[in-house]
C-alpha cells in the first residue's frame, strides 16, 4: 500500500488493536466461566484490527475476515469484550460505502454463530459451561446490533442525499451556464450578422465607386468605420459579462429607443426603413426591450440580405395592454441564389421570443414580399 494511503488505516488498526487487547484482558478477569485468553485468543484479537488496513481497498475482504475472526473468537469461548470493535467498524464502513448485503450478512452471520454456540451446541462440544438462557440479554444484544447498523444506514443515507444535492446543484449550474452561453451566442449572432451585412454592402459600394466617384466611396468607407465601431462596442459589452460583475458593462443594453439608429444604418445601405407606432409607448422590462430590438435588427438584416426591396416598414403596436406586437414587412421580391448568412436568424428570433413567452410568425405576404410578426407579452411595466 502506498505510504500516502497507509497513514489512517494503520493508525486506526493500531488503536483498535490496543482497545481490543487491553479491553478484553481486563474484561476476562470478571468472567470466570469463559476460557482465559491465550496465544490463540490474543492472535484473534490482533487479526481483526489488522484486517481493517484492507478496508480502503478490499472492503469486502475486511468484512468477511473480521466476521470470521469474531465468530471464531466467540466459538472458542474466550471472554466477551471489545473484540466486536474491528468487526463493527468493518461492517459500518461497508454499509456507508454501499456494500450493504455483505455488511448485513456479516452482522447476521456472527449473531447466528453466537446463538448457535450459546443455545444449540451440545454441552460436551463447548469449552465453557452452557449459559443460562435470558430473553432480556438476547433482545438487548440484538437491539444493540440493530441500533449500530441503523446508525450506519442513516449515515449512508445522509451521504447519498448530500451527494445527490451536490450533483443537482452542479447540473443546475451547468444548465445556467449553457443558457448563458446560448444567450451570448444569440447576442453575438445578431450584432455581427447585422453589422457585417452593412459592412459587406458598403465595402462593395466603395470598391465600385473608388475610381469613378471617390467622394461617394469615401462616404461608404466612413459608414464602414462607424458601423464597425458600433459593432465592436456592442461585442465588448456582451463579452464583458465573462469577466464577472466587477467588469460589468457601463452602458445600458440596446432597446427600442435605438430604432432610429437601425433605420439610419439601413438607409446607408439603400434600405429605407420607416418606423411606425400605434398606441402609446410604455416602459418595458429590460429583457423584453432588448428582445424586441434584436428582432427588428435581425428582420432588417434579413431584408438587406434576402430581398431586393429598397424599403421596409417597422410597426410597433402598443394597443394591446398585455402585449407588444412588432411587425417588419418588405414588398420584395426575394433575392435568388445564396445571399449569405447562417440560416439561423429566424430560429434565433423564435428562441428569443419564447424565452419571454412570446411567439414569432414569419412568411411571405399574399401580394408579395415578406413579413415577420412578433408578439411579446408585457403584462406590466417592470424592470428586471
Amino acid at each position: 500500500m502506498r505510504a500516502a494511503d497507509a497513514g489512517r488505516p494503520l493508525g486506526l488498526a493500531v488503536a483498535v488493536a490496543v482497545v481490543q487487547v487491553v479491553g478484553s484482558t481486563f474484561a476476562g478477569r470478571n468472567q470466570g466461566g469463559r476460557v482465559p485468553l491465550d496465544a490463540v485468543g490474543y492472535l484473534l484479537l490482533l487479526i481483526g484490527p489488522a484486517l481493517l488496513v484492507l478496508r480502503c481497498r478490499r472492503l469486502v475482504v475486511a468484512v468477511v475476515g473480521t466476521s470470521v475472526v469474531t465468530a471464531a473468537y466467540l466459538g472458542a469461548g474466550y471472554p466477551y469484550g471489545p473484540v466486536f470493535v474491528s468487526w463493527l467498524i468493518a461492517c459500518c464502513t461497508a454499509i456507508g460505502s454501499g456494500h450493504r448485503r455483505v455488511a448485513w450478512a456479516g452482522l447476521g452471520g456472527v449473531y447466528l454463530v453466537h446463538v448457535l454456540i450459546t443455545f444449540a451446541l451440545p454441552a460436551d462440544w463447548q469449552r465453557t459451561p452452557p449459559s443460562a438462557f435470558s430473553w432480556q440479554a438476547e433482545l438487548g444484544l440484538l437491539a444493540w446490533l440493530l441500533l449500530v447498523a441503523a446508525g450506519a444506514e442513516l449515515v449512508r443515507f445522509r451521504r447519498e442525499r448530500i451527494a445527490a444535492h451536490r450533483a443537482y446543484r452542479q447540473q443546475l449550474e451547468q444548465r445556467r451556464a449553457n443558457e448563458e452561453r446560448l444567450k451570448m451566442a444569440r447576442e453575438l449572432h445578431d450584432i455581427l450578422a447585422h453589422s457585417l451585412s452593412l459592412i459587406n454592402i458598403q465595402a462593395g459600394v466603395a470598391l465600385a465607386l473608388l475610381d469613378r466617384r471617390p467622394e461617394e466611396a469615401r462616404t461608404a468607407l466612413v459608414t464602414i468605420k462607424s458601423t464597425s465601431k458600433e459593432a465592436l462596442g456592442e461585442v465588448r459589452q456582451v463579452l464583458a459579462t465573462l469577466r464577472g460583475p466587477e467588469a460589468a458593462p457601463r452602458g445600458p443594453a440596446p432597446g427600442l429607443d435605438r430604432l432610429d439608429e437601425l433605420a439610419d444604418q439601413a438607409d446607408r445601405v439603400g434600405l429605407a426603413a420607416e418606423v411606425q407606432e400605434r398606441g402609446e409607448r410604455r416602459a418595458l422590462a429590460a429583457g423584453v426591450d432588448l428582445t424586441a430590438f434584436r428582432i427588428v435588427q435581425e428582420a432588417l438584416t434579413n431584408v438587406i440580405r434576402h430581398s431586393a426591396a429598397r424599403q421596409a416598414v417597422v410597426v410597433l403596436d402598443w394597443t394591446d395592454p398585455a402585449a407588444l406586437v412588432v411587425r417588419v414587412e418588405d414588398p420584395g421580391p426575394a433575392v435568388l441564389g445564396d445571399a449569405g448568412g447562417s440560416g439561423s436568424g429566424l430560429a434565433g428570433m423564435r428562441e428569443r421570443a419564447a424565452a419571454f413567452g412570446g411567439t414569432i410568425t414569419a412568411g411571405p405576404l399574399p401580394g408579395g414580399g415578406f413579413r415577420v410578426r412578433a408578439e411579446l407579452p408585457t403584462p406590466k411595466a417592470e424592470s428586471e
